[in-house]
Parts: structure tokens; C-alpha cells; sequence
């Protein structure tokens, strides 16, 4: 666990600058819009470490994966998120010494990432010889031009006279840390010196389907409030314009850089410059103050319907707020072909694809903080790709549809075995998603139509999947992952084979339901309803009846048990142990039988739930960032309300504290949402079963109150609790009857229901 910045409750602020956290500082300081993002780096450079990433919503590169050890199935690549030009540089030189904070002197040093607008501000006291000059820089990403990245630089003589001259660039010529021999990804197609623009394309490859992607940037300069045009050079897949100001004690200098990036995703070749020039007036017609206010609403809207409010803990409170943050700078649903990479825009780690991560955790929080257009953009963005899970399963002998575990088109592009091939709990667990919809919304148009295509072929899949045991007379899925990546190949992973039932039981349950037109085109047979309906009466779900826990897998129990707190000065395990030795202990990185419990919630008595979580949380290191928020949920409801609170904390700060040392590589994202479900499905205990609203709060010891809100079936409800009494509110909608600590309660528009905690 490591602290660098101040705790506040809107504000991630330092006033310290260590060299040595750099690369912490850059990924809890990154900026997105939906569009695209960057990692916190200096706009005038830094010549030590660090990892200077710009990445573009959609944009990836197939690099090839194929090794000596391929074997037949085997992805044909791997894709990842390609650091982008980076956009935001302005060189700074003072009376001819360039300003580097890794070898020039400098005081009173600021960074602060205000949570109320996405706004990145940085400021420090520049010493040189015979000068000091004050910088300040801030710079936001518009969510009302998604194209746009607004810099805005106030340079102030504080001692003598300064010739300064920033050198604003465009460049291209970046590397991804991960790329082989510093392997560039981007060509370019040409520098325009007098548009002020630069395009470049990713490099050719050879598969089909895989777009190249073309880029075109384009900047403008504002010296205090006014364009000017500065001294233009070109070199190749880079454009730099100078701007020189001499200043006086006591002068100040203004230097806005206004940037527009367009891709071929939005925007054809020949077209580009076009499009980012109307694009570039439209930002520079109005001033930074004026383009920030435009910005500023949308936060203020997203903030009044999403914000959680914690009394009483400003570490909590901040760490709530951080996630919510970093989640809406990623995605807000407003691009159907986009979905939540587990890195976002932060780091090149996970190649920026989508994983599972996006149904199980991002989906059950968009529900209730965002239309209902939003979820049902992430439930289409895997049917659209129906057509590539039919053809991972085809690569594995396999019939149906197997959705892969990474991806950025349908088809699986992750290279390691023990993954691509076996971690296909995913194929539930992404269909679990329009369970969810449906059921808190109250919508069955798509799981009658579109959602029916996914739920028969992944249910086709299943069946295939599986086999029989004669010996046992049950049915039985070997060799597979289960969550709990820290065991490969194991036979009858219990939640994998929970969840396989799970699906094809749902499937047959809807089927009968589905528009005629859906089941015409999935035409599922007579005899495939029976086979289907003979794996969900026959199962093997191992168990141990005498522990009175469901077994993790078949040779689970056969492990050398024994708690985490036996090896707590070997932590992270992932860090510091051969993979062999992680493989052969019986220490978990996540939720695996206790996710199938979140999962299906209300299919297990508290007893069951109870002797499970104690029985599998102490053999939990949690050095997956998914794991503590389903722990801490499921801790809540067993009145374990220490070890509710204990887990909240790890992951509401999973990042801002560094828990699993490994936020340098950026930050854990689609677990973020794991915060917001750890107060609103744990502390408040809100559920959504069988056509009820319901809650069963408690507050943590240390806070005074919280409060939240969300949307339900068309109506906006707020949830007040404290340690006396829990407020009901419906802010607006029609009548609605909700559960309470087990009491019905009905609510009215304008209205608040006061009950005793």
C-alpha cells in the first residue's frame, strides 16, 4: 500500500513531486473522454522515467502472435491498443535552458486532477540562472468536441527577465513499451506545415477483417485569448510551431494549444483535414473558460444522477469519487462499437480489449446510473460480434458460439493457452449480462429477439462442451480456468459448471417466450431442448457435504489448505513466487465459488452462503482487482460488517493506495465499478429480484451517513442512510412499492419514507 497523493474529496492533489513515482503519478493523474485518453506526462517533456501513453477509443493493431509452440485453435494474434501520437507536447525553454523537471531546478511543485470536470492542473516555480519563472498548465479532454484536447500554459516572470519559446508538437514517432526492438506500429502519409496537421497510418497486416487505422492531427495556437501562427517545421511524422515571448518581472504569457484527432473509425482519409479544421474552429471560436464550461455541465449532469455522498470518511469519499471518475472518462455508452478495456486509457497492459469484465462488474453499476440505452449498447456490442464467437468455437472443434476472452472484433486474440482455451466461464458470464438487464429493468425486448441469438448460441456451445460421465451418470466440463486464474486445467471448475447450467437452463426458460421471428432463426430442435434440459437436471457440481462447501474443484480440497495470513510477508504471491509454486498452492486470486454465489445470489440459503465465504475469503489474496468488491458484498449481507468495510476500502483505493503494486502500469478500471456495487449491493443491501426494489442498509462505523441514487424502470430514486434512521426518496416517476429490511414501503413522486435503521 502506497499513499501519494493528498486525500480531498473532489481533488487528487500533490504537492510533492518524487521521481521515483513517476509512473504512479501519470496513471492516477490520466484524462479520457470517451474517445480517446492520456496518461498524466509533463506537456514540456521529462527526460527520465516514465511511459508516455496516448491511446484512441477503437484504434488497435493485430500483432502476431504465432511462436514454436503454436498448436492448432491457437489466435492468429494478439490485440493490442496502440500508443497513439502523442498530442499534448509543448518544449519549453528558458533564456535558451529547456525546462526538464527530471534535471532542472524547481520549487512550490502542484498536480492536482479535479474530479469535478476531468481537469488536469499542474503548476510550478521554474529556478534558472538569474530567473524564476512560475508555470501553470492545465488541460482537459472536451466531452462536447470528443476530438478535441484543450492545453492551456500561463507562464509568470517571479525574479528578472526571460526569453521563453514554447515548441508546440505533433509526433508520431511513439513505441509501445511492450512492442519488440522499439517496433514502430504508425507510418506516415504526410506533414502539412501549413494546415498544421500530421496523418499517419498503422503499419499493413495480413489479416482479413482487421482494418488499417488512419489518424489525422491537427493543432492551433492562442497566445492570450488571440490565434496566432508560430514558426512551422516538419520533419517526417512530426510537426512543431514555435512561439518566443520575451517577459519582465512580473509579465505574464499565455499560451493555449487547441489539438482535434480524427480516425478513419469516424472519418474518411480524404476527408480528415477538412473535418478537423471545421473541428478546430469550432473549439478555437470560443475561449479555454468557455470550452471548459461546455465540459463542465456535461460532468455536472453525469455527477447529479452517479455521485455517491460519504460523511465522515474523506479517504472513502475520495476513492468513490476517483473510480466514478476514471469509469465515465472511459466509457459513457455514447460509441455502440466501443466497450470497457480493463486499462481504459491509462496503460498499455491488457492491449486495451474487452474482456468479461464488462458484464459482470461495469454492467450491474451502468444499470442504475446511466440510461438504459447505455447497458443495452454494451448487451448489441456482443451480438454484433455473434458472428466471431462462432468462429472461436469452430477453432475449437466446437459447435455453437464461444465469446472470446479478449478482444476488439468477436474473434479471440489473447495468446495464452491457459486463457484462450480454457477461462470459458466468460461464455456465461457474458449472457449473464441480459439476465441482468431484463430483470432490473423490466425490458424483455431483447432477450425476445436479438438476446436470443446469444443465449442459443452459447447454450449450443455448452452443450457441446460438456461431457458424460458414465461412471458418475453426470455431466461434466475438465480442463478449463476457472476465475481463479491461479489454477490452470482443472476438472469441474464448481462455478464454471454452475454457471454452464445456469445459462442453458436460462435459455430454455426463454426460449418459449421469444419473438417468432427470433425462434425461427435460432431453430433449436426438439432434441436439443431435451439434451439441454438433461445437462441441467444432471450436473456434476462438486460439493462436500460435510464441510458444507461447494468445492472450487474436483483435487481442490486435496491442497495444502491454509490461510493467507500464514505467508503475508510473501504478498503479492504473483510478485514474488515461480508460477509453478502459485499453481500448486491452494491460494486464490479472486472470487471464483463465492463470484457464482454473487452471481445467483438468491439460489443459496445464508448458511450456504456463509460456510462458502468463510470457508474460501482467508485463502483469498485479492491480487486480482475483481475480487474484494464481490468479498466485501457478500460480507455485507452475512453481517460481517468489518470485513465489508476492511474489503470496500481495497478496492474503493485500490489504485489512489496502490494495494496490489502494480498501478504503474495503469489503473484497474473495469474493477472501479466495483466500489459503487460494494456500497449500493453491499452497505445498502440493494437487490432486484422477482419484480422488487429491495434494501437492507447498514453504515460503516466510521462514516456518519451516505447517500445515493439510481434509476429504476423509469423512475429516480435517492437512498439515505445514517445510524438511526434510512430515507427513501423518489424524486421522479410513478408509484413504486420497495423492500426494506424486509418491510414493504411505498413510495410516491415528491415524496421521502423515513424508517429506523
Amino acid at each position: 500500500m502506497k499513499r501519494i497523493f493528498e486525500v480531498d474529496p473532489w481533488k487528487v492533489t500533490s504537492h510533492i513531486f518524487n521521481p521515483e513515482d513517476k509512473r504512479l503519478q501519470e496513471s492516477m493523474t490520466a484524462i479520457g473522454n470517451d474517445y480517446m485518453g492520456i496518461r498524466g506526462n509533463f506537456e514540456e517533456g521529462y527526460s527520465a522515467d516514465g511511459l508516455q501513453g496516448t491511446y484512441l477509443a477503437g484504434v488497435w493493431f493485430p500483432d502476431k502472435t504465432r511462436v514454436g509452440w503454436w498448436k492448432n485453435g491457437y489466435p492468429e494474434y494478439f490485440g493490442k491498443s496502440l500508443n497513439a501520437p502523442s498530442f499534448i507536447n509543448v518544449e519549453i525553454t528558458v533564456n535558451g535552458e529547456r525546462v526538464d523537471l527530471a534535471k532542472s531546478k524547481f520549487s512550490d511543485f502542484y498536480l492536482s486532477l479535479d474530479m469535478h470536470q476531468g481537469l488536469l492542473t499542474r503548476s510550478y516555480v521554474y529556478e534558472g540562472k538569474d530567473v524564476k519563472v512560475k508555470f501553470e498548465f492545465n488541460r482537459f479532454l472536451s466531452n462536447k468536441i470528443k476530438e478535441a484536447a484543450l492545453i492551456d500554459i500561463k507562464a509568470t516572470v517571479l525574479e528578472g527577465s526571460a526569453k521563453i519559446k514554447f515548441n508546440a508538437k505533433i509526433d508520431s514517432n511513439v513505441v509501445n513499451e511492450d512492442s519488440n526492438y522499439d517496433e514502430h506500429f504508425w507510418q506516415p502519409l504526410g506533414e502539412d506545415g501549413e494546415g498544421r496537421t500530421i496523418q499517419v497510418i498503422t503499419k499493413p497486416n495480413p489479416y482479413e477483417g482487421v482494418p488499417q487505422f488512419t489518424v489525422l492531427l491537427k493543432q492551433g495556437l492562442k497566445a492570450n485569448g488571440e490565434k496566432i501562427e508560430g514558426k512551422v517545421t516538419t520533419t517526417t511524422g512530426v510537426l512543431s510551431e514555435t512561439a518566443e515571448i520575451e517577459l519582465n518581472e512580473n509579465d505574464t504569457y499565455e499560451l493555449e494549444k487547441d489539438v482535434v484527432v480524427v480516425t478513419s473509425r469516424d472519418v474518411e482519409p480524404a476527408e480528415q483535414a477538412k473535418k478537423a479544421t471545421e473541428l478546430l474552429d469550432a473549439v478555437q471560436s470560443e475561449s479555454f473558460a468557455d470550452n471548459l464550461a461546455d465540459h463542465t455541465a456535461i460532468w455536472e449532469k453525469r455527477w447529479e444522477q452517479s455521485d455517491i455522498v460519504i460523511a465522515g470518511d474523506e479517504a472513502a469519499q475520495q476513492g468513490i469519487r476517483f473510480n466514478i471518475l476514471q469509469l465515465f472518462m472511459t466509457y459513457y455508452g455514447e460509441d455502440r462499437r466501443l466497450n470497457v478495456g480493463p486499462k481504459g486509457f491509462t496503460g498499455e497492459k491488457y492491449g486495451g480489449a474487452t474482456y468479461w469484465d464488462t458484464e459482470a462488474y461495469i454492467v450491474p453499476m451502468y444499470l442504475a446510473v446511466t440510461k438504459p440505452e447505455v447497458t443495452k449498447a454494451l448487451l448489441e456490442y456482443r451480438h454484433e460480434q455473434l458472428p466471431g464467437a462462432y468462429h472461436n468455437a469452430k477453432q475449437q472443434g466446437l459447435k455453437g458460439a464461444l465469446f472470446p476472452m479478449v478482444t476488439f472484433n468477436g474473434i479471440e486474440c489473447h495468446n495464452e493457452w491457459e486463457i484462450t482455451f480454457e477461462e470459458i466461464h466468460r461464455n456465461a458470464d457474458i449472457p449473464f449480462a441480459i439476465y441482468q438487464y431484463t430483470n432490473y429493468t423490466g425490458d424483455d425486448s431483447y432477450v425476445k429477439d436479438e438476446g436470443m441469438d446469444v443465449l442459443v448460441g452459447t447454450a449450443r456451445f455448452w452443450a457441446d462442451r460438456v461431457h458424460f460421465s458414465k461412471r458418475k451418470g453426470k455431466y461434466m466440463i475438465h480442463g478449463v480456468t476457472g476465475p481463479n486464474e491461479y489454477e490452470n486445467n482443472v476438472n469441474n471448475n464448481w462455478f464454471t459448471n454452475t454457471m454452464a447450467r445456469w445459462l442453458i437452463g436460462y435459455t430454455l426458460e426463454r426460449l418459449p417466450k421469444a419473438t417468432a421471428e427470433a425462434q425461427k432463426r435460432v431453430a433449436v430442435t426438439d432434441e436439443e431442448k431435451a439434451k439441454w434440459q438433461d445437462i441441467v437436471d444432471n450436473m456434476y457440481l462438486p460439493e462436500d457435504k460435510e464441510l458444507g462447501i461447494f468445492v472450487q474443484h474436483d483435487t481442490f480440497l486435496d491442497k495444502d489448505l491454509r490461510p493467507v495470513s500464514e505467508i503475508e510477508d510473501q504478498r503479492p504471491i504473483n510478485q514474488n513466487w515461480s508460477w509453478d509454486k502459485i499453481l500448486r498452492s491452494p491460494f486464490i486470486k479472486q472470487a471464483d465459488v463465492l463470484q457464482g454465489i454473487y452471481f445467483l445470489n438468491d439460489h443459496y440459503t445464508m448458511e450456504q452462503k456463509e460456510k462458502n465465504f468463510d470457508f474460501y475469503e482467508p485463502m483469498t489474496v485479492h491480487e486480482s482487482s475483481l475480487s474484494p468488491c464481490i468479498h466485501s458484498i457478500l460480507a455485507a449481507e452475512l453481517g460481517k460488517k468489518e470485513k465489508a468495510v476492511e474489503l470496500y476500502e481495497r478496492t474503493a483505493r485500490l489504485d489512489l493506495d496502490n494495494y496490489n503494486n502494480d498501478t504503474v502500469d495503469g489503473l484497474h478500471i473495469t474493477s472501479m465499478s466495483g466500489s459503487w456495487l460494494a456500497i449500493v449491493q453491499g452497505f445498502a443491501g440493494m437487490r432486484y429480484d422477482a419484480d422488487h426494489l429491495k434494501f437492507n442498509p447498514f453504515v460503516p462505523d466510521k462514516w456518519n451517513h451516505y447517500s445515493f441514487k439510481l434509476n429504476y424502470r423509469g423512475r429516480l430514486i435517492e437512498v439515505y442512510a445514517d445510524h438511526k434512521e434510512i430515507k427513501v426518496s423518489l424524486l421522479k416517476g410513478a408509484d413504486l412499492e420497495i423492500i426494506v429490511k424486509g418491510d414493504k414501503v411505498q413510495l410516491k413522486e415528491g415524496e421521502t419514507q423515513c424508517l429506523k435503521a
